[in-house]
């Protein structure tokens, strides 16, 4: 298995007409890490995703991951470096999950090797590593919302990349199924080596499941560190516009929000 790869973000700023949305941000993220972005709605954290995925070109700034700057990079070229899972994807009528997740193999095999029947043993992988083996052959729109979520995490598994992007994986879920999808990134992170960063609006999961978690607000980074590091009250108020209070999990040892009520004034 290949290295794992860092990501790297320097002076990055983007937005539309009238419409900023980063403002210089910087942003390191070290091969193999779990990474959590939070922060408001609006805030960026989305934007940010997809120009990590080569989606978007910032407007200045550059970003890379390990040496190769996605700027010099081929769209297809880019997608066999990083994977990314979106918040949210059409419904695809029709297909099987095999079907659906050989889509995951397009960057590798480009259109006529799409056109080949059969998969191959990296299709199987991450069928098997996302846990949706026993389902291969049947459709996608008769699976519940948490099992179609883990068969598109298994489409980003077959782009076998090194770096793996997740914009939201729990949203729409239920809690056991949210569990289900954070524990298995963790522990594919742990298994293939993997480079993860992901957007969360869920306070508590990211400081459950990341090892570091960055914050936008306002287009620029406002706090970065260690769950235990960064996640007070203070954050709480600053960040997210709530007062509230933090403790810590007796059996983890990770902060636990109390959220409270609204901030008074937002600074939004």
């Amino acid at each position: 298995m290949a290295d794992a790869v860092g990501i790297t973000v320097e002076d990055v700023s983007f937005g539309y007409p009238g419409r900023p949305v980063l403002a210089g941000v910087d942003l390191r993220v070290e091969p193999g890490e779990l990474t959590a972005l939070v922060g408001l709605n609006g805030c960026g954290k989305s934007t940010l995703l997809r120009l990590v995925a080569g989606l978007l070109r910032p407007a200045s700034g550059r970003v890379l991951l390990g040496e190769d700057d996605l700027a010099r990079l081929t769209r297809r070229a880019t997608a066999r470096r990083v994977a990314l899972l979106h918040q949210s994807a059409p419904a695809v009528p029709g297909l099987t999950v095999r079907q659906l997740v050989r889509q995951g193999r397009y960057a590798a095999r480009g259109p006529l090797g799409m056109l080949r029947a059969g998969e191959d043993s990296t299709v199987a992988r991450a069928l098997a590593d996302a846990g949706v083996t026993a389902w291969a052959d049947r459709p996608v729109d008769a699976l519940s919302g948490g099992e179609r979520q883990r068969v598109r995490l298994a489409m980003a598994l077959a782009q076998d990349t090194r770096v793996l992007l997740l914009d939201e994986p729990t949203t729409y879920l239920d809690l056991r199924h949210q569990l289900e999808v954070l524990q298995t990134v963790v522990r594919l992170r742990e298994e293939r080596g993997l480079t993860v960063l992901m957007v969360l609006h869920d306070l508590a999961h990211a400081a459950r499941f990341a090892e570091r978690i960055v914050a936008l607000r306002g287009g620029v980074v406002v706090a970065d560190g260690a769950p235990e590091e960064v996640v007070t009250p203070a954050f709480l108020a600053e960040v997210l516009d709530v007062v509230g209070r933090v403790g810590v999990d007796p059996e983890g040892g990770w902060p636990v929000c109390y959220p409270d009520h609204p901030a008074a004034t937002s600074k939004r």
